[in-house]
């Protein structure tokens, strides 16, 4: 499609491309990800990032980079790019004249008459890069050099020149394998070709530059090793195939054939819905038959629990439309949660999530009687972990409410520190946490016998909160709820969580107090790209997610604008006024396409800056984004057809 291309003004600029970033990812939970021109700008960036099981699974980057040289009739064009502090060194990408997402990122360089274009494709099933280079046109025959810039780190951290690497290297079929450091699985650099011929020629190469972490005060430099180059010849019309795999090597006669496979099942995207179907798939992962989801590319982590309740109805229902797949992920989250599930978290609201997430799934087809019979044990397992004498972090009071604190820890989605500090602690009554705690307890009533021993037991809850709910959040002078409320009384920051109350299922406020929140938030938290974090009237709001980590931690939750709450918001909506939404609903999504061609290529961003024109910032790929969008999409199409 037209927003995944790029053309040689764009490619060339590099405070434009560099901006710009492919990401692809495997079932395995590898990554490649790096800058449309292939120069990298973060310390997460690499071609081959992969989980190593030595070190709890946690992904560690392998192959930082690979620099393509072109020698034709003596002279040789290097097609890389690297930034060492201000200087930029080689400057390959001025040699770019197309770059193309669509199927797989493809990009082409011209040199006089030569014409050379690379494909990279990550395989769906196995930690393996795949690059196709295709000499499309040259006047004679062409030597091509490969030098692999090797990191085996993990993907948090930098190295440097150190003893302790191991640089010698083993021969394999067409190529060789490395491994730095203990613990590590080998990485196999191999070539289709055995005409290819690897020259050991080790050097490392310091001070490479991360101009991201620049910009952002935090460590930027590291030393890469690079252990020689692979040199192969092209005549016009070939192409070779190159295998960076993390384990055994790979069968090298293969590998056309298996990139040919890859590409052809990725298929081409022919809307947007189809791209939003794609990133869904992307972001689960397969370990070892036990799927999970991955809250975000490529720093966020795999298997969260309040991400993953939120995320898994868009990315398996409202996407795949699989409910097998949804129950499988479900099944896992619990077995792996039990500690949060039932005795402590410091999210104090994820585990009431759990309801909403049934909810949608009852929603979308599924037997109600059938859906309880497998997880009302865990939601009344659930509930009962709130009642006093469970949790440290939270508990219900004999209001009916809960009331969470655990000092200098922030128990909510609103976890932002600075120097060990939570930047929004909300210690007390929290609007949203109570709204999911009604919630979740009125859907289990409505599963239970009347009469039975647990209505007996929770009927009286219920009915607590809705006495003390709304009197204790509504504030009829400002026309909206408190966002938390302590021993000082109500806190009035305008911030979205009282979202929650005004769209879930089982909601405890008048229509009145809906439609007063409704209009507020219309007016001041929401953009088109997703609902502000605190209103921009607050003294505290920070518009722009930019500077150093103290500055973008302040505006993380004060004032940036994340995507996923936009869900929310169309589910009040849509439940105020019904169909007479659609038209909105459309336009707070449409804005998402508009920025395929920024930050992820084809990738939903994680937040935005709560100021227009609103950037994105944060992880390129978000799980919670990815399925809100879907989400919408369902209630678009949803109340469409009623």
């Amino acid at each position: 499609m037209a927003f995944l291309k790029f053309n040689k003004s764009e490619l060339v600029n590099l405070s434009y491309s560099l901006k710009r970033e492919i990401i692809l990812t495997s079932k395995t939970g590898a990554y490649c990800n790096t800058s449309i021109v292939t120069c990298n700008t973060r310390r997460y960036h690499g071609l081959l990032a992969v989980p190593v099981e030595k070190f709890d699974g946690y992904r560690h980057l392998l192959l930082s980079s690979l620099d393509e040289s072109l020698t034709l009739r003596g002279k040789r064009f290097n097609l890389g790019i690297h930034c060492y502090g201000d200087i930029y060194d080689p400057r390959g990408h001025k040699y770019i004249v197309d770059f193309d997402a669509d199927p797989v990122p493809a990009i082409t360089y011209k040199i006089g008459e030569i014409v050379f274009r690379k494909k990279i494709v990550l395989t769906p099933d196995n930690n393996q890069l795949l690059i196709q280079y295709e000499l499309v046109n040259a006047p004679a025959k062409v030597k091509l050099e490969l030098k692999p810039f090797l990191a085996f780190r993990n993907v948090h951290d930098l190295t440097g020149e150190n003893a302790a690497a191991r640089t010698g290297f083993t021969p394999v079929q067409n190529g060789a394998a490395f491994n730095l450091y203990e613990g590590f699985p080998d990485l196999n650099l191999q070539l289709n070709t055995s005409s290819a011929q690897f020259k050991y020629n080790p050097l490392w190469y310091k001070g490479i530059t991360y101009s991201d972490e620049m910009r952002r005060g935090f460590d930027c430099r590291e030393d890469l090793w690079v252990p020689g180059v692979f040199e192969v010849e092209m005549h016009s019309g070939d192409s070779i195939v190159f295998s960076a795999a993390a384990g055994e090597p790979v069968s090298a006669t293969s590998l056309k054939r298996r990139f040919t496979a890859v590409v052809d099942k990725i298929g081409p995207i022919t809307s947007f819905h189809d791209q939003l179907v794609r990133q869904a798939d992307a972001l689960i992962r397969e370990d070892g038959g036990v799927k999970r989801i991955v809250a975000g590319y490529s720093w966020l982590y795999t298997g969260l629990l309040r991400e993953t309740l939120f995320a898994l109805p868009g990315l398996t229902l409202y996407g795949k439309n699989n409910p097998k797949e949804f129950e499988e992920i479900l099944d896992n989250l619990i077995a792996a949660n039990q500690e949060r599930l039932q005795r402590r978290t410091t999210q104090v609201e994820a585990p009431l999530y759990m309801a909403v997430t049934l909810q949608q799934y009852i929603a979308f087809g599924a037997k109600d009687k059938e859906v309880w019979a497998k997880y009302g044990p865990v939601i009344k397992g659930i509930l009962e972990s709130y009642l006093p004498g469970v949790r440290q972090e939270v508990a219900m009071q004999p209001n009916g409410l809960l009331w969470a604190q655990k000092d200098g820890v922030a128990l909510t989605w609103m976890n932002a520190y600075i120097g060990g500090r939570a930047v929004t602690e909300r210690p007390g009554y929290q609007v949203e946490t109570n709204a999911l705690w009604y919630n979740a307890i009125c859907f289990a009533l409505s599963h239970e016998k009347k009469g039975s021993a647990f209505a007996k037991k929770w009927t009286p809850v219920k009915e607590l909160v809705e006495q003390n709910f709304e009197s204790t959040f509504w504030n009829p002078d400002l026309g909206f709820l408190a966002d938390y409320v302590d021993g000082g009384g109500q806190h009035m920051e305008l911030r979205p969580n009282q979202l929650w109350p005004v769209s879930l299922d089982y909601r405890c406020v008048s229509d009145e107090v809906i439609g007063s929140v409704m209009r507020i938030v219309n007016a001041e938290l929401i953009t088109r790209r997703g609902v502000r974090s605190l209103s921009p009237r607050d003294i505290r709001y920070k518009g722009v997610y930019e500077g150093s980590q103290i500055d973008r931690d302040l505006a993380y939750h004060n004032g940036c604008a994340f995507p996923y709450l936009l869900a929310q918001y169309c589910y009040a909506s849509f439940n105020m006024i019904g169909k007479n939404f659609i038209g909105r609903a459309e336009w707070v999504t449409k804005g998402f396409y508009e920025d395929l061609s920024k930050h992820g290529i084809g990738a939903f961003s994680e937040l935005y800056d709560g100021d227009p024109p609103h950037e994105p910032h944060g992880a390129i790929l978000s799980a919670m984004t990815t399925s809100a969008l879907l989400n919408i999409n369902w209630l678009i199409d949803k109340y469409r057809e009623e």
